[in-house]
């Protein structure tokens, strides 16, 4: 029996989640496994794995064959470089300690590219958030503006109607003012 590290799909439509198990290589995707080894979400930034570390590496060393997001998986949680180096172990190339030492050193580096990524995501939306406040900012001062100058000129429009009516008014009070003496004196003539 061939037995495959591989991915079964999870999770609704558009928005899947993966199982990662070691299954017959004969058995459907999502169908009978042989044991699961952990789940891959890639829905987030950055990827969520939570893989069983020593259970895949027993299935690795038992022969297993990961498919290539499997082996991309197995590689990025260091599934791989541990087998890598109980091979060298195996053939004496270095001792089981030294072994031990090159992996927390890379597992180290691993961490600190993680975290400085996970970082780099926050700041990102930090500054994205900021700009996108400044630039609403601005928006709302040009708004306010832009009320502020119609309503200066819908003032003065009125303040010119209101003083051409009093212009008028006092104008024809004037030629009231004027006829009325003109009456008085063809009233007098007569």
């Amino acid at each position: 029996m061939a037995v495959k590290i591989r991915l079964a799909r999870h999770g609704k439509k558009g928005y899947a989640f993966y199982h990662i198990v070691a299954a017959d290589s004969r058995a459907p995707r999502d169908g009978k496994f042989i044991e699961k080894l952990g789940i891959y979400n890639p829905n987030t930034n950055p990827a969520t794995i939570d893989l069983n570390f020593e259970k895949a590496l027993g299935w690795l060393l038992k022969g297993a064959q990961p498919t290539d997001t499997c082996r991309a998986i197995l590689s990025y949680k260091g599934v791989l470089y541990k087998k890598h180096l109980l091979g060298g172990v195996a053939k004496g190339a270095f001792t089981e300690t030294e072994a031990e030492a090159r992996f927390n050193k890379w597992v180290e580096a691993k961490n600190g590219k993680i975290e400085a990524k996970t970082n780099k995501l926050a700041s990102d939306a930090k500054s994205a958030e900021k700009a996108r406040l400044t630039a609403e900012a601005k928006i709302k001062e040009d708004r306010a503006k832009a009320i502020a100058e119609k309503k200066a000129a819908a003032e003065a429009a009125a303040h010119e109607a209101e003083q051409a009516e009093e212009a008028a008014a006092e104008a024809a009070e004037a030629t009231e003012t004027t006829e009325a003496p003109a009456e008085a004196a063809e009233g007098a003539a007569e």
